[in-house]
Formats: C-alpha cells, sequence, structure tokens
C-alpha cells in the first residue's frame, strides 16, 4: 500500500489549479431602471459605503472577509482585515 500522506498530498494539490472568482464590493447602490438609464459618462453613483468603510471580498459568490482598498503601483487592490468565521451569502 501506498503511503497515506503521500496520496494526501498529492490531492490537496489537485485543487491549486482551480480557478475561482473573486471579487470585492466597494458598495451598493439603489436606482430606478430610468435614472440608470440616464447615466452619461461621468455620472455620479453615490454608494452606501463612507470613504474608510471595510468592502466585501467575495468568492464564488460567498462573501469571506472583509478588506481594505490600497494601492500597489498603479493598481487598485485589496488587503484583507478580516476573514468571516462562516462564509455569508
Amino acid at each position: 500500500m501506498g503511503d497515506d500522506s503521500m496520496v494526501g498530498s498529492r490531492q490537496s494539490e489537485a485543487v491549486y489549479d482551480v480557478s475561482v472568482e473573486c471579487y470585492a464590493v466597494l458598495g451598493t447602490a439603489n436606482l430606478p431602471i430610468a435614472q440608470l438609464l440616464k447615466l452619461g459618462r461621468g455620472a455620479v453613483v453615490e454608494l452606501d459605503r463612507k470613504v474608510n468603510d471595510p468592502v466585501d471580498l467575495y468568492v464564488n459568490r460567498k462573501r469571506i472577509a472583509k478588506a481594505e482598498v490600497v494601492v500597489v503601483e498603479d493598481h487598485l487592490a485589496v488587503t484583507v482585515t478580516e476573514v468571516l468565521k462562516r462564509a455569508a451569502d
């Protein structure tokens, strides 16, 4: 029989190449369709969050953490500040 630790290791490594959808939600807004259709370039939509509020981090549509927005070189990024004990919808 093979080494059980090697089999477990190979099985866990198999998931490393699986892609998941990951996104951060800065905030939300509810707009009537009529107002949405009037939006044009430069329009401002007010979100339900303040500037320093944490953003929600989702993986495969499940909220898994809270994060803060940071700048890395020329890109926006997030740094995880709290991992939720249980994924929330």
